[in-house]
């Protein structure tokens, strides 16, 4: 019956009548939503992390791109590291924070001391400081020397930036180099990434140590692959040197880390490590393809200069 919907009792006077007890599943879907939302939010921290991929970045990554050279190694042990560090300290001060509130707050300790120092306490706040400090150094040097000490070279190339596209020449293997540009949203492949990928890319070996020369011919801009563990500036003048050492095959991208002017955001860098074998091979064709003559000029760069003045 419509009162016994209501929870009245047919009998009651309206006086009497009462509404009937809250049912308790009225609050069981809400729980449900924020238990739910609280499954997807964890479920999303961990898979973003998982996502991290090699050699370029994924949606939703939150972590550093997998390493792909003995530096970039190295680089993710000391941020971990360092972020344990952080961590400790940042709980150490909140406890620290809440026991000074809560033990000497006025109505816990209504008569406060006069004491004005602690020789013990200043020793601790200052020796405490040096040791994390040293203990962070430590590695950190350690690092610092792996990255700029380029040990001797198998393979040396030259990058040079101009506006907005990347030069590279191999010096020790012949006179040629080759522009890469990156591909248009037109022109892209189904397992190209968008703003990442180009038409030449750097080719290198497999397990060898290769060094970059890197220069600008115009303004100020900077090499950066993420995975290599690599950032230097291009500087018009003036030759950089770094290595990386890829421990795997693969296409690793990059980007211009420096604003260089309006299409900064479209100069990617990509490199394709491939074995000893193939290497070689490319080598040989590219010799050919993009030799360049006493002028020093490189062949796609002089055909390109031709068909815009037709």
């Amino acid at each position: 019956m419509w009162f016994e919907k209501l929870g009245l009792r047919p009998d009651a006077s309206p006086s009497r009548q009462h509404p009937a007890a809250p049912s308790t599943r009225a609050g069981k879907p809400e729980r449900s939503r924020s238990i739910a939302c609280v499954s997807a939010l964890v479920v999303l921290t961990a898979a973003s992390v998982a996502l991290a991929a090699l050699g370029h970045p994924t949606p939703w990554q939150t972590g550093l791109q997998d390493a792909g050279s003995p530096v970039m190694e190295n680089i993710i042990w000391f941020h971990n590291l360092l972020l344990i560090v952080i961590t400790l300290i940042t709980v150490v001060v909140l406890v620290l924070l809440v026991w000074v509130m809560v033990r000497f707050n006025q109505r816990a300790h209504p008569a406060p001391s006069r004491t004005t120092h602690r020789t013990s306490l200043e020793v601790a706040w200052t020796v405490i400081p040096i040791a994390i400090l040293v203990f962070i150094a430590v590695p950190s040097f350690r690092l610092l020397f792996l990255e700029q000490n380029i040990p001797p070279a198998d393979v040396t190339v030259k990058a040079t930036g101009k506006q907005w596209y990347w030069s590279y020449g191999y010096p020790d293997q012949g006179k040629f180099e080759f522009d890469s540009l990156m591909i248009q949203d037109k022109d892209l492949k189904p397992d190209q990434p968008r703003l990442l990928s180009v038409d030449n890319e750097m080719v290198v070996p497999v397990d060898k140590i290769v060094r970059v020369q890197v220069t600008g011919s115009d303004v100020i801009h900077s090499f950066a692959v993420p995975s290599f563990g690599i950032k230097i500036d291009a500087i018009p003048g003036r030759l950089n040197e770094t290595w990386f050492k890829a421990t795997k095959e693969g296409i690793y991208y990059g980007q211009c880390s420096e604003l260089c002017g309006k299409n900064h955001a479209f100069m990617p860098i990509a490199v394709r490590v491939v074995s000893d074998s193939d290497f070689n091979a490319w080598l040989e064709d590219a010799k050919k393809k993009y030799a360049r003559g006493d002028d020093s000029l490189p062949r796609a760069l002089a055909a390109r200069e031709s068909a815009k003045a037709e």
